[in-house]
């Protein structure tokens, strides 16, 4: 964690932006007079995992799923 002060983040914001980015800071308090009030932490830019499902719905779950769902449901009459 590295603190700044407000000065120091309004004049160096592309670099501390830079290195929240690169990861070489995981987060970064800014301060105003010596108080923190706001923090700097990278977005989560994982996907939804409801897209990775549909990503790979065709390679995992068969087209003929469902072909066999009258004889099951027939086992439990």
């Amino acid at each position: 964690m590295h603190a700044v002060n407000m000065f120091e983040a309004k004049s160096q914001l592309s670099r501390l932006i830079e290195a929240i980015e690169s990861r070489q800071e995981k987060e970064i308090i800014i301060a105003r007079y010596g108080r923190p009030v706001a923090k700097l932490v990278p977005l989560d830019t994982t996907p939804d995992t409801a897209l990775r499902i549909g990503v790979a719905k065709h390679l995992m779950i068969p087209d003929d799923i469902d072909a066999h769902n009258d004889q099951v449901a027939q086992l439990f009459l």
